[in-house]
């Protein structure tokens, strides 16, 4: 050994005792938040590019988002909550908004309470309204199911119609324009499940009603918006524009394949709408029909989720930064999930980014961006309840009796009877 190395021994082994003990104490404090989540192309992609921005801010924290099947979800967490093992529950779990009070409800505490972090005032209103359970919100509002009336101009102007005799029209009126475009142009106006209340769901919230009233409780035979959602959607059936699809794919498929004029649903259609590029510059969108009742517009909302942190949960404190920081704040992770998956979200200062103003050449450069977040602030907020599941199966299964021309007054009487029963 050199007299070099001699002298300088002892501090080199110093500085290597310090390093391994400056790792040790890295390790100690670097996190890894869990998440939970479904639909690799959308929320697990959306929520990996949250977690990217935040680790570059934060080095310490990591992510680990976990793709189930959205039953899995739903399974796991209903389970986990319900035995108290909180070992099984990761740090962020994706709840679709019409359960998300069944989960406050079901399990108080086991939630951590957001308020007096987030700013809910920059978000829509209904969205933040899912998850207030006693003057606490528990959640961080994610995508939104605005809805839109998307409709095939070619067809509309074979049948002597133009794109501003779409704009803010009544759903009576969209049944005679459907009329007309079955008898110019042979096209069904519309696809429609009859095993799906979807449709029902949009008419009536857009009308500030649902099957439950502010207090929860279930509100079917005075529900005047209810009652015209389903005159309605018989009124549709008699008048036969629709071609029924049987199932998901079935209902796509009336659209995709060019065989309907018009459809009724959610933003997050819209990938699926621009995926047929022989289609390009043939679609425009519009609000969707009104009802005619009082309280009636021309927004809605179909779906949707949002990120909830677990009480239990170790890296509570961070996975809140995060949210607040990433989905509460960051106007830019807007305009990129919005340019590269087609998510609409919530947080309404997004919408004076550069993405939402751009015009969409498959919509024949129509902002389509904007309209849909326009109309998102204008979605009426309406209590979801705990039974919202329950009571879309009383409903489902009381339209084929509609479409035979049962009374609506019998076919609410059965709906509110069926439910009652669910829900004792």
């Amino acid at each position: 050994m050199d007299k070099l190395v001699r002298t300088h021994l002892p501090r080199i082994a110093g500085l290597a005792v310090a390093g391994a003990s400056l790792l040790a104490v890295s390790a100690a404090q670097a996190k890894e938040i869990t998440i939970w989540c479904w639909d690799p192309n959308f929320n697990v992609a959306i929520m990996k590019e949250a977690g990217a921005r935040y680790t570059k801010a934060h080095p310490d924290v990591t992510f680990n988002v976990v793709d189930f099947a959205k039953a899995d979800v739903e399974q796991k967490l209903q389970t986990g909550l319900a035995s108290g093992t909180a070992d099984a529950l990761p740090d962020i779990v994706l709840i679709e908004d019409y359960g998300a009070q069944k989960y406050l409800q079901s399990f108080p505490g086991a939630f951590a309470p957001l308020s007096g972090t987030v700013d809910y005032s920059g978000f829509a209103p209904y969205k933040v309204e899912v998850m207030t359970l006693d003057g606490q919100v528990y959640g961080m509002p994610f995508d939104s199911g605005v809805t839109g009336l998307y409709y095939r101009k070619d067809y509309l102007e074979q049948a002597g119609f133009k794109p501003e005799d779409m704009q803010n029209i009544t759903w009576d009126r969209f049944i005679e324009i459907g009329q007309e475009v079955e008898a110019k142009t042979g096209k069904k106006m519309m696809g429609l499940d009859p095993n799906d209340a979807g449709l029902v769901r949009i008419m009536t919230q857009s009308a500030g009603q649902w099957y439950f009233d502010k207090e929860g409780k279930p509100n079917i035979t005075g529900n005047a918006a209810l009652k015209a959602a389903l005159e309605t959607v018989g009124k549709i059936m008699s008048a036969n524009i629709y071609k029924p699809a049987n199932g998901w794919s079935d209902w796509v498929g009336t659209f995709t394949s060019g065989d309907v004029a018009t459809v009724v649903t959610g933003v997050w259609i819209t990938g699926t709408v621009k995926a047929q590029p022989d289609q390009a510059g043939k679609w425009g969108v519009a609000p969707i029909p009104a009802l005619s009742v009082e309280g009636a517009t021309h927004a809605s909302n179909l779906g949707g989720s949002s990120w909830y942190v677990l009480e239990s949960s170790e890296e509570k404190a961070e996975a809140i930064d995060f949210l607040n920081e990433i989905y509460g704040k960051d106007i830019d992770f807007y305009q990129t999930i919005l340019q590269d998956r087609g998510a609409v979200g919530t947080l309404l200062a997004a919408r004076g980014g550069a993405a939402y103003e751009e015009a969409d050449a498959f919509f024949g450069g129509e902002k389509v961006w904007q309209n849909f977040s326009d109309w998102l602030a204008k979605v009426p907020s309406v209590n979801y309840g705990i039974f919202t599941n329950e009571a879309d199966l009383a409903v489902t299964a009381q339209l084929p009796a509609l479409s035979q021309g049962t009374p609506v007054d019998e076919v609410l009487q059965a709906i509110d009877a069926e439910i009652a029963g669910q829900i004792q």
